[in-house]
């Protein structure tokens, strides 16, 4: 007898339409990268729904299909790309500007590449003070900027005939500030478009013409942006589901990995020292101390939220945790992350781990970047709406109902999203008590 889903999740039909802000390293490897899985030049390591498995039932059941044999998840072949940059340069000279790929690999790929030019961007020196570009919209209010952008989502989609849309920020990284009054209802957010209030920030006009226009939004940088009371109002309101912030790809990857293993054993921690060095466009980008501030507040608040001081003071009250990332040139797109570790055992016995990450952090980012737009459109197909928690397996700083803390345990978080999977098709959850082989 075949079970029923959850929720009635409407078919991956045609074309899906993804909307970039910012074509840079992210965006250019990641779009290349579909690119060339499509034309099989190459494997999509990293991605969850490309590669991965899910069990249903029993362990003795043996029955464990690919991700995307079980969901209806719309096709590589379905995916068309549009971006929006402050540089004119099309696809393919961004991404050998990046220097990611290998120029050979990007020689084959040069046609649909070529043929991405990015829209004017919606751009304000104020949150971003390290990079500047002259393929930049003016308007004489940010509502009319954001008007603008409607209509560039608007024409998109009809000239790429696209049935649906989805919208990822893959721009770099502005400067920190917290939620102020423009944010708090949509009501004041909208008076001050009209009124170019000097709160809302760029990442913040792009969300809004997105969920007005019903398209799902998810932020892969630190910045403030849907998690506003603001745009929060406006997704539930619109039906429109969103995610963010901040993509866990390197030195915040390896935290949420070894972090859980030392509390599931209950060794303490007395400091964690994290120092990066980065030569790509984000270096840069981070080397003002506002952009900084925003990275910093997500790559500290990782070992807080996993190590539980407040439950656990013997163990983790006194810890010591600094973060820093320098500018690079010479290391490119292949950032180095240094950590030292000081740990203590039995009786207080201390002992140090030391890693040195020498990742490519674009290679990292890409496959989560399609899995989001793939998921993030499953989840709209199925009506959910608002946060969605169970993408947290992918940022840094989970977003989270109000008041609730984020789970940043990584296998927490992968359980959470295949659970979701499960429960959309009407699969029995798993919960890995396992006490049904022993009865």
């Amino acid at each position: 007898m075949s079970k029923q889903p959850n929720t009635v999740i409407a078919p991956a039909t045609g074309k899906l339409g993804i909307l970039i802000p910012g074509m840079g390293a992210v965006a250019t490897t990641f779009i290349a990268g579909v690119e060339a899985v499509k034309r099989g030049l190459g494997v999509p390591v990293g991605s969850l729904t490309q590669l991965g498995t899910i069990r249903l039932g029993k362990r003795t059941d043996n029955n464990t299909p690919k991700i995307k044999d079980f969901v209806p998840l719309t096709p590589l072949e379905c995916l068309t790309f549009g971006t929006w940059d402050i540089f004119e340069d099309n696809g393919y000279e961004a991404a050998v500007h990046a220097k990611v790929l290998e120029p050979s690999l990007l020689e084959q790929l040069k046609e649909p590449l070529s043929a991405i030019r990015p829209m004017k961007a919606v751009f304000d020196k104020t949150y971003i003070k390290r990079i500047d570009g002259p393929n930049v919209k003016s308007a004489p209010s940010k509502m009319e900027l954001a008007e603008a952008l409607m209509s560039d989502i608007r024409e998109f989609k009809r000239t790429n005939s696209c049935d649906r849309l989805v919208m990822i920020w893959c721009g770099s990284t502005e400067v920190f500030h917290r939620s102020g009054a423009v944010h708090q209802t949509l009501e004041t957010f909208e008076e001050g478009l009209r009124t170019n209030d000097t709160d809302i920030a760029p990442s913040q006009i792009y969300a809004y013409a997105a969920l007005k226009l019903g398209v799902p939004y998810a932020n892969g940088a630190p910045n403030l942006t849907t998690d506003t009371p603001a745009l929060l109002e406006l997704a539930r309101q619109n039906g429109v589901p969103v995610c963010g912030k901040d993509f866990k790809t390197g030195q915040t990857f390896m935290k949420t990995l070894l972090a859980p293993g030392f509390k599931a054993r209950m060794l303490g921690m007395s400091g964690w020292f994290s120092t990066n060095i980065l030569g790509n466009r984000d270096g840069e980008v981070l080397e003002d101390p506002g952009s900084f501030k925003s990275k910093e507040e997500t790559k500290l608040s990782v070992l807080e939220q996993i190590l539980q001081p407040n439950l656990y003071p013997e163990l983790y009250k006194d810890l010591y945790h600094a973060v820093r990332i320098n500018y690079y040139p010479p290391r490119g797109d292949s950032k180095e992350g240094w950590d030292n570790i000081d740990i203590f055992g039995w009786l207080g016995y201390p002992m140090q781990i030391k890693i040195d990450f020498l990742c490519r952090d674009s290679i990292l980012a890409a496959p989560l970047v399609l899995d989001l737009v793939l998921f993030l459109d499953l989840a709209q197909r199925s009506g959910m709406k608002g946060i969605q928690e169970w993408l947290s397996f992918y940022f840094k700083a989970p977003m989270t109902a109000p008041g609730l803390y984020p789970e940043h345990d990584i296998f927490i978080q992968l359980m959470k999203l295949k659970n979701t999977l499960r429960w959309m098709q009407g699969e029995d959850l798993i919960t890995h008590l396992g006490l049904e082989y022993y009865d």
